[in-house]
């Protein structure tokens, strides 16, 4: 039975009132009862692209189905969660291959956005390691897709955002990994220059990379941050008795929140100003679980209500590396100009592009802000950065988009069209939808 309730992605807006229906089966995942439905997970993106007016939520589907030890594949259900895969694998020797900066998405989502991480310059996103899918579609059939059966709906449906049909469970190729513990090395750079060169010089030595960028940082000291690299520690390092802990769960609680005026260029400074000088040297080592590098933000539950009631967009696009570091400043310059706070600024380079019709890594460097949502004042400005990134070829990610205008969305993925003819050929009706493919006019 459907229940009506109020939903928003993580960034809080938008809202929309919605009636969800749960699938404990794989039966219950059809699209009769609605005009139109969207599969919903744990609604981890940040704009509209989890949000419609008629929702089926995977979050019951949290089943692990099959493991094969020797070749590392897991074949779970599309409600299991990063976190859910991390508490199987860790303790026999093994990690999410690919892994978003937080561990509350399901399989399910990861799918939908194609998800990358730390390491997409060294491995790729999330579909290189999809061995399989098993899905329902619109007309109730239920069919599997790999790169070799039915390629176009495997390759649609990672990136796809949840818009060719339902992902009952997927098999997910792990990685091996020796011990739980990550070898951190945090570099301290001056400016943006600095910031791009190291990441150059580090991209075939080191699986992880992301950088912190003080946002607010004006002039010769523009895009200065700290640069953290990292590897899977081995064993030998750690001591047996730890080599595979799991992480604890969520110690600190926002059980309010915030009023708007917390978050502002004051504060920010100030918080970026600490943080930035809290490692006094230029480099430093240490060996450090997988939780704090990977996942620091989940260690303050519902930290999303530091931006109050009207929420935030997180904004994060990708240009080419040719003459990326010049058009990234420039966009970053252009943020610091107009005196953003965001909270949490990052910088990552990516790899080559995948398969994935509309996925969004392409080879270059990728920046993410939290911006508070205060009015829609915000918007044109951002709507312009976005004219900015059509020109340099790059494109906004979908996970996190909420205000991506339809022209510019079809200048920036060019297999747009091709995506379109899939989904037709699978949903000739039209069945799934969600306010991020109705405002982008993906019919």
């Amino acid at each position: 039975m459907a229940k009506k309730t109020t939903t928003s992605g993580w960034g809080l807006y938008p809202r929309v009132d919605a009636s969800v229906r749960r699938a404990h089966y794989r039966r219950d995942l059809r699209t009769d009862d609605e005009t139109s439905v969207l599969p919903q997970g744990s609604c981890r993106s940040y704009g509209d692209a989890c949000l419609h007016d008629h929702v089926v939520s995977t979050l019951p589907l949290k089943h692990l189905l099959d493991f094969d030890p020797e070749q590392g594949l897991l074949r779970a259900e599309a409600g299991v969660t990063i976190e859910d895969l991390i508490r199987f694998a860790v303790p026999r020797g093994f990690f999410p291959p690919v892994t978003p900066g937080t561990k509350f998405p399901t399989l399910g989502g990861c799918i939908a956005a194609d998800v990358h991480g730390k390491n997409h310059h060294a491995d790729g996103s999330i579909a290189g390691f999809v061995e399989d899918l098993e899905m329902v579609l619109a007309d109730g059939s239920q069919v599997h897709c790999s790169r070799h059966r039915l390629p176009d709906l495997f390759w649609a449906t990672l990136g796809g955002m949840g818009l060719t049909g339902f992902v009952y469970a997927a098999t997910l190729r792990l990685k091996k990994i020796s011990s739980a513990y990550i070898q951190q090395r945090s570099i301290k750079t001056a400016n943006f220059a600095e910031t791009c060169r190291i990441f150059a010089e580090t991209q075939q030595q080191c699986t992880y990379s992301v950088a912190w960028i003080d946002s607010l940082k004006k002039g010769r000291q523009l895009g200065r941050g700290l640069i953290l690299l990292g590897e899977h520690a081995p064993a030998d390092q750690i001591k047996k008795k730890e080599l595979f802990p799991l992480h604890a769960g969520s110690r600190l609680d926002v059980p309010f929140f915030f009023p708007d005026f917390a978050l502002n260029t004051w504060s920010m400074r100030a918080f970026n100003t600490l943080y930035y000088h809290h490692q006094w040297s230029h480099s430093s080592t240490t060996t450090i679980h997988y939780n704090p590098y990977f996942y620091p933000l989940d260690m303050v539950h519902r930290w999303n209500r530091i931006y109050g009631r009207k929420g935030f967009l997180q904004y994060q696009v990708v240009v080419p590396f040719a003459d990326g570091e010049e058009i990234m400043a420039d966009v970053l310059g252009r943020i610091v100009h107009r005196g953003i706070p965001s909270l949490l600024t990052v910088l990552k380079t990516l790899g080559p592009a995948n398969e994935g019709l509309l996925s969004f890594p392409i080879a270059g460097y990728t920046l993410a802000l939290d911006i508070p949502f205060r009015n829609t004042d915000i918007m044109p400005f951002l709507r312009e950065l976005n004219k900015s990134i059509v020109d340099a070829k790059g494109r906004v990610y979908l996970a996190k988009d909420a205000i991506l205008e339809k022209e510019d969305f079809a200048a920036m993925y060019p297999k747009l069209e091709e995506f379109k003819r899939v989904k037709r050929l699978y949903d000739p009706e039209h069945r799934f939808r969600s306010r991020q493919s109705d405002r982008l006019g993906i019919t």
